[in-house]
């Protein structure tokens, strides 16, 4: 989908909650955008409200006391560029007047000023409010609210993107694993299920800065639930943490497989049958062979909740092949 947006000059709102990646997400926009302007950020929360007018939109020479030259504004140093309005939630009423009128006209005029400047900007805003409910509230135009979300972009919250977290784990690790040269660390099963288990509130820059202090304190090559921050251990009960454990347990033998005649029988109750039984039973080796196929696609899928290339890893086979199998199972029972 960013790939997508990228390529439109549309103005995009990012929401989602503080920490998702949501300053990531829309310089990747600018990046991939093709426009050869500058990346201009402007957080309209950290910025005191009798400046951020002139930070905007520029000032004149004399406009104000201290203006002693004129200046250009954010929109004007961005332009061929995007400008990415941070915290948009927070930009005074005043203001949203303005703002509004400098993307329908695409032009700016600075304090002091008597001509109205035109751009060639990208605007992209970021905020962690519902600005529906602000608009609501009467805190944010309507009209401004609709001119920004020409493409909503919605990050959802780290805790619902399970696949994601042990990814974004295992790369801030490796980075900087990197940036300390030192040996890279491999997250042990355990950690990995209090990482699933945690609820993550401060979303992915709270897992980023978790993986700094890992690839420091950590001694050893394997980071355990002992080298994990207090917070994630005292906050994850043990059962949550064990039932997200098993998630965890995707790794695929670097070696062929022994015979399954070389298992001990297990609590399945299963036992390898001899060819007298399988005579008696009518069961031919394609039938058995099938048989033990679907019963331990279907313990992966149930181990792994239904996610296809967990259980595919689990299995040691390619997530197409696994989805093949399933297609054909379905055919010979409908």
């Amino acid at each position: 989908m960013v790939r997508r947006v990228a390529r439109t000059n549309s103005t995009v709102l990012v929401t989602g909650e503080s920490g998702t990646g949501k300053e990531l997400v829309v310089q990747t926009l600018h990046n991939m955008s093709g426009r050869k302007g500058p990346f201009v950020p402007v957080n309209c929360g950290a910025m005191p409200e009798d400046l951020i007018e002139s930070e905007l939109f520029g000032a004149e020479k004399g406009a104000y006391t201290g203006a002693y030259r004129a200046r250009e504004g954010r929109f004007e140093l961005a332009n061929k560029g995007t400008l990415f309005l941070d915290e948009i939630g927070e930009m005074p009423p005043q203001l949203q007047v303005k703002l509004l009128r400098a993307l329908q006209e695409r032009e700016v005029q600075r304090i002091g000023g008597s001509k109205p400047i035109k751009v060639d900007v990208r605007v992209v805003a970021a905020t962690n409010r519902d600005l529906e409910q602000e608009v609501k509230k009467g805190n944010f135009r309507e009209d401004l609210y609709y001119r920004l979300n020409v493409i909503p972009v919605k990050m959802p919250p780290l805790r619902t993107r399970g696949d994601d977290i042990l990814a974004l784990a295992r790369h801030y690790l490796a980075f900087f694993c990197r940036e300390n040269d030192r040996p890279m660390l491999e997250l042990t099963p355990e950690a990995q299920g209090l990482l699933l288990a945690y609820p993550w509130p401060g979303n992915v820059r709270e897992l980023e800065n978790f993986m700094y202090r890992v690839s420091v304190l950590t001694e050893g090559d394997c980071v355990g639930p002992d080298d994990l921050p207090e917070k994630i251990r005292n906050s994850v009960p043990a059962n949550m943490g064990a039932k997200s454990l098993a998630k965890t347990e995707t790794s695929v033998p670097a070696t062929p497989a022994a015979p399954l005649s070389q298992f001990p029988e297990r609590r399945t109750g299963f036992a390898w049958p001899t060819l007298d039984e399988m005579k008696e039973l009518d069961l031919s080796l394609r039938d058995f062979l099938g048989q033990m196929e679907d019963r331990l696609i279907a313990e992966a899928l149930e181990r792994e909740h239904g996610v296809h290339h967990r259980a595919a890893a689990l299995l040691g086979i390619k997530r197409t092949t696994l989805i093949e199998k399933l297609k054909r199972k379905a055919g010979k029972t409908s």
